[in-house]
Order: structure tokens, then sequence, then C-alpha cells
């Protein structure tokens, strides 16, 4: 089984590249908990919601990788959750990260918020390019930090589109 991951700033394209990698290769494919969190909770969230949205994502994630799928697509996983908690809130549960470093991930696909427009959908929140670009360095550092394997995926939607096919593609020759 092969695990990539859809990181970085929202607004960047991971769901919709997501949605497009398992339409292009199969597999199997996890939402974004934290969405459906927020439609269940009509309010804003608070720090003390981090380990359930945390759990529900873990949760999402490990059934799917019980039925050992050949590709599993992670449009976003605990990474986000901690970048959110500290950005947000200045803090974030320390278990967060103990459980992202106890799994295991081929491939993080990680999104530049440059070279495209911001969409609010209702539920985003950092419609100024400097904020997306603070998270995407975050994310880009404890990436290295850890070192994970990550690919920057930039330019225009259709560029972006063609970069991750041809790194999922190269990914499974391996």
């Amino acid at each position: 089984m092969k695990v990539v991951v859809l990181t970085g700033p929202e607004s960047t394209g991971k769901s919709w590249l997501a949605a497009g990698l398992q339409q292009r290769f199969g597999g199997l494919r996890v939402d974004e908990y934290v969405r459906r969190f927020i439609e269940l909770n009509p309010r804003d969230t608070c720090l003390a919601d981090i380990p359930e949205i945390a759990r529900g994502q873990l949760q999402w994630e490990d059934q799917a990788r019980a039925q050992q799928p050949p590709l599993l697509i992670l449009d976003t996983h605990l990474l986000s959750n901690m970048l959110w908690s500290q950005t947000l809130f200045g803090d974030c549960p320390q278990w967060l990260e103990t459980e992202l470093l106890a799994r295991h991930y081929d491939l993080h696909l990680l999104l530049s918020p440059e070279q495209i427009d911001w969409t609010d959908d209702g539920q985003r929140c950092q419609p100024d390019l400097a904020e997306r670009l603070a998270f995407f360095h975050a994310t880009r550092d404890w990436l290295v930090q850890h070192q994970q394997p990550f690919e920057i995926i930039q330019g225009n939607w259709l560029e972006r589109q063609r970069q991750a096919f041809d790194r999922v593609a190269r990914l499974l020759l391996d």
C-alpha cells in the first residue's frame, strides 16, 4: 500500500486533487474530518475541539488503512490539525505529533498558495496570501525537520494536476 497525503494551506486544491488522483489511479480516498465536524457543529471551533477533530481524522485514516488499498489518498492528516491548532489557538495537544509520527506516509504533496486565488467556502479563514504562505512554510519546515518525503505542487490548476499525477505515477512504479 502506498500512502499519499495532500497538505498545505487552505484553498490550494487539496480536495480537488485528492478526488482527481482517485479518479486517475483508483485506490481509497480519506476526506478531511474537520469539514464534517464544522458542518455538525456550526459554531466557532475552539482548542477543546482539537482532540475530537484529530481522533476523527485518525479514525477515518485507520479504517481506510485497514482495507489495505493499493493506493491510499489522504486529503489531509494530523499535521494540518497540529498547525491549525497552533495558528488559531497558540497551542496543540502533544499527542497529535506522536500519533502522526507513528504512521508511515510514502509521499506528501505540499500545495503552494501562490499563483491561484483564495476561494471563500464558509469554512476558510485565511484570505491573506501572507497568512497562507506562513502556513505553507510551517508545513514545509515540519516535513523537513521530520525527514518526511514531500514534493511541492505549484502553478495554475492544470500545472498542479500534472505535477501531482506525475509524482503519484512515479510513486506507484517504485
